[in-house]
């Protein structure tokens, strides 16, 4: 395998934790509670941190509820 195919298979690669874009949002105020209360959310939630890993937009609205509630 090149440098360029395991570039690509890198980046392609997904989480299997990773609870997708619907279930992330079902329970991102959960998730942000957690972590403005200086919980370890990574660690409860690991499918969650997966996909906030790999999702920009959902980590943008994880990021601007985080901030509105002042975490």
């Amino acid at each position: 395998m090149n440098e360029a195919t395991a570039r690509i298979d890198h980046f392609l690669h997904t989480d299997p934790r990773d609870v997708g874009c619907e279930q992330a949002m079902e329970m991102l105020h959960v998730y942000v509670d957690l972590v403005a209360a200086g919980g370890n959310a990574q660690a409860r939630y690991p499918g969650m941190a997966a996909h906030l890993r790999a999702c920009g937009p959902c980590a943008q609205d994880f990021e601007g509820l985080l901030a509105a509630v002042g975490g």
